[in-house]
Order: C-alpha cells, then sequence, then structure tokens
C-alpha cells in the first residue's frame, strides 16, 4: 500500500510517499479500511512542520474515511462495504473528557490516515454521512466534530441564539453552518472582504473585517443592540481572547478551541469576572458525540465547504497552501 510518512523532527519537505506491506486482516475486534480521503487540521500543521515534534516515520493526519473491506470476529458496528471516519480520540467513547494530550491521537501519538489501508479497532470509527464522498466525510473527524461539540455540547445552543465565528477556516464554516441550520443568527470575522461575502451567502447576519475594525469585539456589541452574543468560538487565543470576551453577553459561552495567535498570553480576567462567562476549552470530543453528529448532518442536510482538494502525493502543497491561508473551509485530500 501506499503512504506517507514524515522524518523526524519534521517539515513539510520531510513528508515522503512510499510502498509499504499490506497490513494483512483484521483481528477479534478490528476492522480493515480502504482509506480513500483526509482533510487537514492546523494540527496536523504543527506535526508535519515539525512544530509539534513527533516519532520518527509517522504517518500523519488525523482525519480518515474510507470503505471497510473486512472486519473481525465480534465485530457488529460495521459490515463489509460500509462507509466510516475515524474518530480523533479512538479511545474516548463516551462520557466527560477523559484525555488531555495527543498520545493516542492519529497522525501525531500514533499513525495517522494518510495511506491507502488501515487496520484499527471498529471503536476507531463511526459510520459516514449517507452519499457523502470521502473527502467531504473526512471533515467531520477534527474539524466538524469540534465545531458541534463547541456550540451544541458544550455550548447548549438553542434556536434564536447568536453566535460568533472568527475567520473563515474549517471549524468556523461548520459552526456558521450548525448555527444557521439551527436557526441562530450569525456574525462572521475575517480580514478578507471576498472570504466575508461568501460568509454571508452561506447565512452570516452580519460580517466584520477585523483589519479594518480592529476593536471587533464593541463592533459585535453595537450589532446585537449592546447584548453581546451568546456563543463564541475562538480560534484565534490569546490574540483575540480579549476582543471576544467584549463580544459575549453577560453570563455567555464562549469556546476555546484555536491558539493561531499563540499558545499563552494575558487573559482580561476582570472583564471576564464581570461578564460572568464561561471559558471553556475543549478538543474535539467523543465517538458518541461523532455519532450524534453524523445523525444531526444527515436531518439536517449541512454538507461540509470543500475549498480545494490534493491528492495524496502532493500533501506537502496542501499544507503549503494551508499556510498562506488562502482557504475557505476545507483542505482536502483524495485517493
Amino acid at each position: 500500500m501506499r503512504a506517507v510518512t514524515l522524518t523526524a523532527p519534521g517539515g513539510l519537505d520531510k513528508l515522503v510517499l512510499s510502498d509499504r506491506p499490506d497490513p494483512g486482516q483484521p483481528g477479534a475486534g478490528e476492522i480493515r479500511v480502504a482509506l480513500h480521503g483526509s482533510s487537514l487540521n492546523f494540527h496536523d500543521y504543527l506535526v508535519c512542520s515539525g512544530m509539534s515534534p513527533t516519532a520518527d516515520g509517522r504517518i500523519p493526519l488525523a482525519d480518515g474515511a474510507g470503505v471497510v473491506q473486512a472486519i473481525g470476529d465480534g465485530v457488529t458496528d460495521f459490515a463489509v462495504g460500509d462507509h466510516v471516519v475515524s474518530c480523533f480520540f479512538p479511545d474516548w467513547q463516551a462520557g466527560p473528557p477523559r484525555v488531555g494530550d495527543f498520545r493516542r491521537v492519529p497522525g501525531d501519538g500514533i499513525d495517522g490516515f494518510a495511506r491507502e489501508v488501515a487496520i484499527l479497532p471498529a471503536t476507531a470509527f463511526t459510520r459516514a454521512p449517507a452519499g457523502w464522498s470521502h473527502a467531504e466525510a473526512a471533515a467531520i473527524t477534527t474539524a466538524g466534530l469540534t465545531a458541534w461539540r463547541a456550540l451544541v455540547v458544550d455550548g447548549g445552543l438553542k434556536a434564536g441564539d447568536t453566535v460568533l465565528v472568527l475567520g473563515t477556516g474549517g471549524v468556523s464554516i461548520y459552526a456558521l453552518q450548525i448555527a444557521r441550520a439551527m436557526g441562530c443568527e450569525v456574525i462572521a470575522t475575517s480580514s478578507s472582504d471576498e472570504k466575508l461575502t461568501r460568509a454571508k451567502d452561506l447565512g452570516a447576519t452580519h460580517c466584520i473585517n477585523y483589519s479594518e475594525q480592529p476593536k471587533w469585539g464593541r463592533a459585535v456589541r453595537d450589532l446585537t443592540g449592546g447584548r453581546g452574543v451568546d456563543i463564541v468560538i475562538e480560534v484565534g487565543g490569546p490574540g483575540t481572547l480579549a476582543q471576544s470576551i467584549e463580544a459575549v453577553r453577560i453570563g455567555g459561552h464562549i469556546a476555546l478551541i484555536g491558539v493561531l495567535t499563540g499558545i499563552a498570553g494575558e487573559v482580561p480576567t476582570a472583564a471576564l469576572m464581570a461578564k460572568q462567562a464561561r471559558l471553556q476549552g475543549l478538543i474535539v470530543g467523543s465517538r458518541q458525540e461523532q455519532e450524534e453528529f453524523v445523525r444531526a448532518l444527515e436531518a439536517a442536510a449541512i454538507r461540509p465547504v470543500i475549498d480545494r482538494t490534493f491528492a495524496l502525493e502532493e500533501l506537502a502543497d496542501a499544507f503549503r497552501y494551508e499556510e498562506s491561508a488562502a482557504h475557505f473551509g476545507k483542505i482536502a485530500v483524495s485517493w
């Protein structure tokens, strides 16, 4: 089978496509999946660029989707021919968060899905939405489930709420789509007017160019009549958190997802206290939450926004495109 591996300590020029031995047949409780699609996430970029080092020879990419080729003894959730999608935390099946690191995350602590075949426990996958391409299904694993958990599981999203999404990457665009499908208003930010126009086409009620309005937290409050938004999808980190606190309503929810502006910084604690807002960090979600998300996607007829698709042998180029920040939604890989 073909697979991409990463030579430690990393770097996009260290991604190599090669032939590897076929993994054989699944054992008890396992399934063999012919993989056909993946999608890129910022976490994958950190690993492959060497900013978050992994083991030498690691197969990257946390997201994977494909078709079940064989099942091992005791597997009842899947049958040969089923379309499936991977889980970010393969050992977190249900319940409250149980992991706080990436030691068992595909593409980081264990081998990921930049390969043609994988044999893993059946519990490391869920079914994919009916009728979706493999590239679309792969976009569920990290970005999609993160947005779902931030809004619905943790944020308690309900019809009539107002949601603020920062930027137009995979998580934020998924959050926009979920919120609109659930009858909510969405305010989107970006430094690109072209991207804001596309966000408006997807249903964003208001758009703010943060390069033109650096105090966008105040602008958000003005757009909501001084109340503030119910939920903020905070993907920036320390460089944007102060404005997110300004934008959220009293008693609102800030889902702290990303570290695009750094991994540490000052928190305006007095402002957060005054807002009596909930600031909750999160990393993706459980297998049960992914199963619930798949059902919701089918019911609401939501499909992910795929900006551009690359071949497996073009993985380094795909990451360079991600580096450029030119994308809107997800960058896919298909083979």
